[in-house]
């Protein structure tokens, strides 16, 4: 059967679109479903400061804070930021600094002359720090095991400064949470997978560790201060290269954190994280917008080859080649990255991901204004 121009551009590009969407999939993230997941250490190299920055989180600290206290590590600290919370953050600390020694707290008070923010928050625990190593979290995660700073320590390598950890959401009920952990899923499987292949590109502040040195050597985040979101990935984006980053997905590293309970939060939360985007690397920013790209033009494709009866068995054939390779890829490293209750349900999830991700993209571009909390 002869087909017309249209439809052997429209199928050329169907097939360009899938040899994209490939390249992603077996070049790429396959590598982290390869990757030799490395065991814990059996000791402590050097002493640790974890930071904590919490604005109004007293409920989380409550919860969470004394998981983080409870680490089998030798030598390590905790500090933990409130920032100019009202709403009892100060008097939970207060007791907790009274049952744990290794506890600082430092206080950013309502000024004129404070930039508000979380950076300026992050960069108060920074200074405070006692430790050239220091271990990033949030008030509301609580590590997977007793052992996450022992997975999360300073490695072997002095020439390693920066290490990229893994925060999966807790799961709840409900499409919502589903989709949050699924859209958390992928953005891990990018910037872990980029990172074994040399491109580290970006990192998640509820876990990830770097040198003290780095941060005051590179000026700290003067370069984007005036950016409300980016404490993590932005500064990550900047400084980490091939030879001075590595990644930590062991399960006892992981960091859980607790997740959005509704859709206006979720939004707010990726409005943050898009903004931050914005100001990555041109490289990363044209390799991340290409995935996205092109995943739509392959679903447009193929929706237009649908009402064609001359392609109609030859799209779908590539359609469900498609679907058949990421299910082949993407449910291992769901049971790898903590989500295996989402494999079953991944065909549906990419597309809703997909989905909103558009959306999300299209609304960032009249919705301008961000903040911390």
């Amino acid at each position: 059967m002869e087909l017309t121009l249209l439809e052997s551009c429209l199928l050329g590009a169907l097939v360009f679109c899938f040899a994209v969407q490939l390249y992603f999939s077996l070049f790429v993230h396959l590598k982290l479903a390869r990757f030799k997941v490395e065991d814990i250490p059996l000791a402590a190299r050097q002493p640790v400061s974890v930071i904590i920055c919490a604005r109004n989180e007293a409920e989380n600290l409550n919860r969470f804070l004394p998981v983080v206290m409870a680490q089998e590590y030798p030598d390590f600290e905790v500090i933990v930021v409130d920032d100019r919370s009202w709403d009892g953050t100060r008097d939970i600390l207060e007791e907790f600094s009274k049952a744990y020694k290794n506890l600082k707290v430092v206080t950013v008070n309502d000024g004129g002359k404070f930039i508000a923010g979380k950076k300026f928050a992050v960069t108060m625990g920074i200074k405070a720090a006692s430790n050239e190593w220091l271990v990033f979290t949030d008030a509301d995660c609580m590590p997977a095991s007793p052992h996450w700073l022992m997975g999360m320590q300073q490695p072997e390598q002095d020439s390693t400064a920066i290490v990229l950890g893994y925060s999966p959401y807790l799961k709840k009920r409900g499409l919502l949470n589903s989709l949050i952990r699924f859209e958390t899923f992928f953005t891990a499987v990018n910037y872990l997978s980029y990172a074994i292949k040399g491109m580290p590109y970006m990192g998640v502040g509820r876990n990830m560790a770097y040198k003290k040195s780095l941060f005051f050597k590179n000026k700290g985040f003067a370069a984007h201060m005036h950016i409300p979101s980016g404490d993590d990935d932005l500064f990550v984006n900047a400084h980490a290269t091939h030879s001075n980053t590595e990644i930590r997905i062991n399960s006892q590293t992981h960091v859980w954190s607790a997740p959005n309970a509704t859709f206006g939060a979720y939004l707010r939360q990726k409005k943050r994280h898009f903004g931050a985007g914005k100001f990555y690397k041109a490289k990363h920013k044209f390799i991340l917008s290409a995935q996205i790209v092109f995943q739509f033009l392959f679903y447009l494709f193929f929706v237009l080859l649908l009402l064609f009866k001359s392609t109609l068995y030859i799209s779908i054939g590539i359609f469900l080649l498609s679907v058949i390779t990421r299910c082949f890829i993407y449910p291992r490293l769901l049971k790898r990255l903590n989500y295996a209750d989402l494999r079953w349900w991944f065909p549906f999830l990419d597309i809703l991901l997909f989905i909103f991700l558009v959306f999300n993209g299209f609304l960032s571009i009249f919705v301008k204004k961000v903040k911390w909390k």
